[in-house]
């Protein structure tokens, strides 16, 4: 596939076909990554269950929980506190005046709909916030089917599908955390984007934004992705009507993007009423400071390694993020997705502080999947798909399962 051109005009996915499979052997896409997916989540359940076994007992529940207490451990806590009090209007501080954690970090589209099917149903927190999730990462991988079946062949999207099911990080498809939510969400701007569908992308990048703080990061990919269009609007023309287009969906990014911090500030009368409280998070590693873009990954780099060591690893880091880009396997997804993940990346770097909860921020590359897939060797695909489960046997039982003294968050 050349860059940029689509491997089969947009519309309906082919059903799949399985080789060595005779006619009763093409099965519909959807049924085959709903299948994949369900399976998928049975194994992950199992996971965390095995894992649950040896968890001591902590502030959200006794040592050995139920699936439903495990997966709504850490942040789910603070979705729990939203869905139930909402936003408080007074930020919490220390005896220095420095804001403490509280729920201004989260944004309210998850917590709001885990709400309202509890006042529908009656049901508690954590059925209803776990449903949400597993009903939304079934949309999202849907989602992305169709989304990679568009630059990739049937087998490899496929292959993705499944990478992304039995990920590292795939638990946060059945936990009590607003990533299911956001991940159909920028799946769906993904595909809405790269079928060039602008007015459609804008209400869906709006709600995303208010999902998970992705707003800024989208706006920046639309803004590349206008100056890619523009740069290639010979071969591939760019009329003002889509122009215009483009550019509300832009703004509508960029307004949604900001939003919340306005928000944060007119509900509770301080300025900096979310910045504060997001490094509140970092205080422990770095002490409490103001936002700087760009400082807080050599910052990271002097904190777990120190000195000029811990500058070159950050360097480093970029340069093998810039080579990923430039990978044949990732050229291959073609300019908007290439886009978006440069995007998110840079975002990143501009605000990110590098710890525990590295992996989970990751997810929004989810697109990358796709490059994975691309080998068509079976034992390849194999090998990764194992390594797969391996990572996601490491996050559960490392990462998730809270510890004696454990502060850090996955």
């Amino acid at each position: 596939m050349a860059d940029g051109a689509l491997t089969r005009p947009v519309g309906r996915p082919a059903p799949l076909d399985l080789p060595d499979a005779g006619p009763a052997g093409r099965v519909p896409w959807w049924a085959a990554v709903l299948g994949v997916y369900a399976a998928s989540r049975v194994l992950t359940t199992v996971l965390m269950l095995v894992s649950a076994r040896s968890q001591i007992r902590t502030r959200w529940a006794p040592a050995s929980p139920s699936y439903l207490q495990y997966a709504t451990f850490w942040d789910a806590g603070w979705y729990r506190d939203i869905a139930t009090f909402g936003y408080p209007t007074v930020l919490p501080v220390d005896a220095a005046g420095h804001v403490q954690s509280n729920p201004w970090a989260f944004l309210p589209v998850y917590p709001a709909i885990v709400r309202a099917i509890q006042d529908a149903t009656g049901a508690p927190f954590d059925v209803t916030a776990v449903a949400v999730s597993v009903l939304a990462g079934g949309g999202a991988v849907l989602v992305l089917h169709r989304l990679l079946s568009r630059v990739l062949s049937p087998s490899s999207t496929l292959t993705a599908v499944v990478i992304v099911c039995v990920a590292p990080v795939s638990p946060l498809f059945q936990i009590a955390y607003a990533e299911s939510l956001q991940t159909l969400l920028l799946l769906t701007a993904l595909l809405l984007l790269v079928e060039r569908r602008y007015v459609l992308l804008a209400p869906v990048v709006v709600v995303m934004a208010f999902t998970r703080p992705l707003g800024l990061a989208f706006a920046l990919a639309l803004v590349l992705h206008g100056a890619h269009r523009i740069a290639t609007a010979r071969r591939d023309p760019f009329p003002p009507a889509e122009r215009a287009r483009l550019v509300l969906a832009t703004t509508s990014a960029v307004a949604a993007g900001a939003a919340w911090p306005v928000i944060a500030w007119i509900r509770t009368g301080s300025f900096t009423a979310y910045t504060d409280t997001e490094l509140s998070w970092r205080a422990a590693y770095v002490g409490y400071r103001h936002l700087v873009p760009f400082e807080a990954w050599f910052d990271a780099g002097d904190f777990w390694i120190g000195g000029m060591a811990g500058a070159i690893a950050v360097l480093l880091a970029v340069a093998a993020f810039v080579l990923i880009l430039l990978r044949p396997s990732v050229r291959a997804l073609g300019p908007d997705l290439r886009i978006w993940i440069a995007s998110y990346g840079l975002y990143l770097f501009a605000v990110f502080f590098p710890q525990s909860s590295v992996f989970r921020l990751l997810l929004p590359m989810i697109p990358l999947a796709g490059a994975l897939a691309v080998p068509r060797s079976r034992a390849y695909r194999v090998a990764v798909v194992v390594a797969m489960v391996v990572g996601q046997w490491i996050w559960i039982d490392v990462f998730w399962r809270a510890t004696a003294g454990d502060w850090t968050p996955p």
